[in-house]
């Protein structure tokens, strides 16, 4: 049985009405429960009777993510390869048609890039690209990973999805993790936002998650596009693979990110779903009551404010000083997939957390450490 076998018979109107039904008693009843939270609980935590209670959900968040993840921020830059994509996804500005200079860079402009980043002391780096296997596939992840393991002691992709022998190369090579997001899991609306490319096909992207778990990878990050459809049942859907993914493939770790939709080059896509800060927070005060070992990510999109706030919800991971274009880190702008919300530099950001009662994390531990 696929996570697709789980989810193919359910109704996204029908789930949304279900989550907008949730009384306050099921809300006090899915918090009175400690890590057994079902699906019909996480819909009451995600739904708008929820709102009268963030208050006791942010507290909770708060003493479970200190018991499980104690004080610490970790902390992690990505590092943008390439913008080639192939795909026609109207939200993106790296989308197939738009029409901005494309660039993938070569191992002299990755030493490059790598040479900035190494003023700050990151030893997490992410790394991204559109998706265009012509142009950056996996015997290009190799030679990335290989130059970047000298640098970094946790290497993960934001990448095309791709089968599972080629994660498990990449494994072998000592990837750490990958992100992979389903973007929507409403299966009606997703062709009206990918509109071409292998991207289109949402079985074979909603299927990664399984291949990566088949193939060993240590830790797998799950999240939706906040802004396409209704963020409630996007997040109970989102909650579903999660619970999916840890009861069949037990021995990796889980993260959950919150990407919210961003101002992009080209031509402009307008969020069809508003989602405010507190809508944000109630997500991540939920995820985090329901799954208290969950990582959960706040990305650079987020504007300064927020995530100073934030990080005392329930957030274990944050980007710093992120640049979302290849050679961005260079000075090369006019590649960007988004426009960032927080521009603080990595260490006006690591100040910020121990202002806030934090340690910033650059280093977890060594897996070329483990490996040797």
């Amino acid at each position: 049985m696929t996570f697709y076998d789980i989810i193919k018979n359910l109704d996204w109107e029908q789930e949304t009405r279900s989550i907008f039904s949730k009384t306050a008693a099921d809300v006090q009843k899915a918090l009175t429960k400690s890590g057994n939270i079902d699906g019909e609980d996480f819909k009451a935590l995600v739904s708008p009777s929820a709102q009268l209670f963030l208050e006791n959900m942010a507290r909770a968040s708060y003493k479970i993510t200190r018991q499980r993840f104690g004080n610490v921020i970790h902390m992690y830059i990505p590092i943008y390869l390439s913008n080639f994509c192939e795909n026609k996804c109207v939200y993106c500005g790296f989308n197939a048609t738009n029409k901005i200079p494309r660039n993938v860079l070569d191992d002299k402009s990755i030493i490059e890039e790598i040479k900035v980043i190494n003023q700050y002391p990151f030893k997490h780096i992410l790394l991204v690209t559109g998706e265009a296997p012509a142009k950056a596939g996996v015997d290009y992840f190799i030679n990335a990973i290989r130059l970047m393991k000298k640098n970094f002691s946790q290497i993960s992709l934001e990448v095309q999805p791709l089968n599972t022998n080629e994660y498990k190369q990449l494994v072998s090579e000592g990837l750490h993790g990958v992100y992979i997001y389903q973007e929507t899991y409403n299966e009606k609306a997703y062709p009206k936002y990918h509109l071409g490319g292998k991207k289109s096909n949402y079985h074979y992207r909603l299927e990664t998650p399984e291949r990566l778990g088949m193939a060993g990878v240590h830790k797998i990050g799950l999240g939706n596009l906040i802004g396409l459809e209704d963020w409630r049942t996007e997040a109970y859907y989102t909650f579903l693979h999660l619970s999916y993914m840890r009861k069949t493939f037990w021995r990796s770790k889980y993260s959950i990110s919150f990407p919210r939709l961003r101002p992009f080059a080209g031509e402009g896509f307008q969020p069809n779903v508003e989602t405010t800060e507190k809508d944000l927070t109630q997500l991540i005060c939920a995820y985090r009551i329901a799954d208290p070992d969950v990582e959960l990510s706040l990305s650079t999109r987020e504007r300064a404010f927020y995530r100073n706030k934030a990080m005392a919800l329930g957030i274990t991971s944050m980007s710093a000083g992120s640049k979302t274009g290849p050679g961005g880190y260079g000075g090369n702008n006019e590649l960007e997939q988004f426009a960032v919300n927080d521009d603080r530099d990595p260490f006006m950001v690591a100040d910020s957390i121990r202002k806030n009662g934090f340690e910033p994390v650059w280093k977890d531990w060594s897996l070329y450490m483990q490996m040797a």
